[in-house]
């Protein structure tokens, strides 16, 4: 059975934005992945990689640096009133598309439309 490829590219743009928005946020408050893995004595690299694929240490400790809730920061990994979805969705463990692939779908919808 195949998935439906709508909906999967609508999942992945969701988690994107999820990811730029965060990104953002720690660059306003100047707190970088590698500090958050320091202060909260997370293995290094777990910070960034929550950024793409769920893990709760990883989402509580960022959280806690921009002094939220995990739920305000993933709706796509917690239900509205902040219970964190078990299991999680597997989209939430496929891999994001890289920008050449962003880049090469781009193209494709031109030529497409064109």
């Amino acid at each position: 059975m195949h998935r439906d490829t709508a909906s999967s590219t609508a999942m992945a743009k969701l988690r994107q934005k999820e990811v730029r928005r965060l990104k953002d946020k720690l660059f306003e408050t100047g707190i970088t992945l590698r500090d958050i893995d320091r202060i909260y004595n997370l293995p290094t690299g777990i910070a960034g990689r929550t950024l793409v694929e769920p893990n709760i240490k990883g989402e509580r400790a960022i959280a806690a640096a921009l002094k939220t809730r995990p739920h305000l920061l993933w709706s796509s990994r917690y239900h509205a009133d902040g219970r964190r979805k078990s299991p999680q969705p597997s989209e939430n463990y496929e891999r994001l598309p890289t920008m050449k692939d962003r880049r090469a779908a781009q193209s494709n919808d031109k030529r497409e439309a064109a």
